[in-house]
This record gives C-alpha cells, structure tokens and sequence, in this order.
C-alpha cells in the first residue's frame, strides 16, 4: 500500500489515512467494471449519469483458481460477468462424470438462469478455471434495474437473445455437422478458449471423449 500511495502526487500524503483507502477503494471499483461497461456500451450506449446508477448496484468479486461460485442445490443470487479470468459450469451424472455446458472468459456472462430467475436450487456447478475477477448483479439489483431504466431492459434482451443463437448454432452444429467440421467450427468461434482450456474439458463440452476428440484433431492435422 504504501507504494500505490507514493505513486499519487504529494498532495495525498497529506490526507487522512481513511481518505486514501476510500480513494483507493473507489479507483480500485472503477477498473474492476471497465469492461463490464465496454461491453455494455456496444451493445447500448450509458450516459456517464446512467453508469453511475448502474455501479450502485454492482458488486466486485474474486474467486481463486478451482473455487467455487456455484454449486449444484444452491440457489444461484447473482449473475454473473466474468473482468478477468475463466469459469466453466458443469453437471455431474450418476457415476460423478463432469459434462461442461459452458465456459465464460473476459466479457462473458454465466449463471444458472432457471435458478436465478424462479429462486430454485441451481442444477449447475461453476468453479474457476483461473484466478478471476467478477462483476456480479444480485436478483434484487437486477429487477430493480429492468424497472428504473429501460437501456438495461434493452440490453439485457439483446443479451439472452445473443444467447440463445448461440445456444442455437452449438445444438445445429452437434446434431448436422462430422466430428471433424465441429471441431473446426468451435476453434473458428472460440479460438481464445481453445488457447486456454485443457483439451479434456473441449471434448466434455462437445460431447466427446478425450480420446475422440484426440483422434479428430490428428485427422485434422494430418491434412494440412
């Protein structure tokens, strides 16, 4: 602490000890949702008025490397926008395999919908792939919003809209397309995930075996 308060001009070396960790504090809370208003702002752009109310209902959170936001029978209170790192949610089968339904890397949003929605225990686990920085809205904070300002109604719609093609486009691309053209596809769409998630873990979320999915990529490479 002592060199981030070197680092500001003199003047600060002579406010109240207080007075520099709230300031601290706040410019700390203003890079932690720089990209959640990137984001946001593409999508529909915020007055710096209608960001200040946002920030009032936004909370920063940190989970370390393996732990836990999200665990199967809890209720899901928040969702989720992922600052930094990577997250994956997962169900497990009566044998305790690990099927991914999703991973969420800078700029993403994860949750469990049903669950956050009706308050019903979470049929999903979410656990840290990496140490990550989360931006987290609570169901309060969130349907207090959809009422006090309408651009967060429109961009939380453009949102699970974008969602769901999403969704679309991976069912289409499992049911229709060879193992082969999937994996290209997924590598074209996600090239950044590919780069950062253990090839195990591509093949859960794809619905292959580790095994198969090594087998398609050796084809894959064969041919160039």
């Amino acid at each position: 602490m002592l060199l981030i308060i070197s680092g500001h001009c003199s003047g600060i070396l002579n406010m109240p000890i207080i007075s520099i960790f709230v300031l601290y504090f706040h410019q700390s809370l203003i890079a932690m949702y720089e990209l959640f208003f990137q984001k946001f702002n593409e999508k529909v752009p915020l007055t710096q008025e209608e960001e200040a109310l946002i920030k009032q209902y936004l909370t920063p959170k940190k989970l370390r490397k393996k732990q836990y936001f999200l665990q199967e029978g809890d209720v899901c209170k928040h969702s989720v926008f992922v600052e930094k790192g990577a997250l994956r949610a997962y169900v497990l089968n009566e044998k305790g395999d690990e099927h991914i339904t999703a991973f969420a890397l800078e700029g993403w949003s994860i949750g469990d919908i049903p669950s956050f929605m009706k308050g019903t225990p979470a049929s999903l686990n979410i656990d840290a792939l990496e140490d990550s920085e989360l931006v987290l809205i609570s169901k309060q904070a969130h349907e207090e919003l959809l009422l006090k300002m309408p651009k967060y109604e429109t961009h939380m719609r453009i949102t699970i809209t974008n969602a769901y093609i999403a969704l679309q486009q991976r069912m289409t691309s499992m049911i229709s397309l060879p193992l082969e053209e999937r994996y290209k596809t997924f590598t074209q769409m996600y090239q950044h995930l590919v780069q950062r998630v253990p090839q195990h873990m591509i093949a859960s979320f794809m619905g292959l075996s580790p095994e198969t999915l090594s087998r398609v990529r050796s084809r894959i490479s064969s041919k160039k």
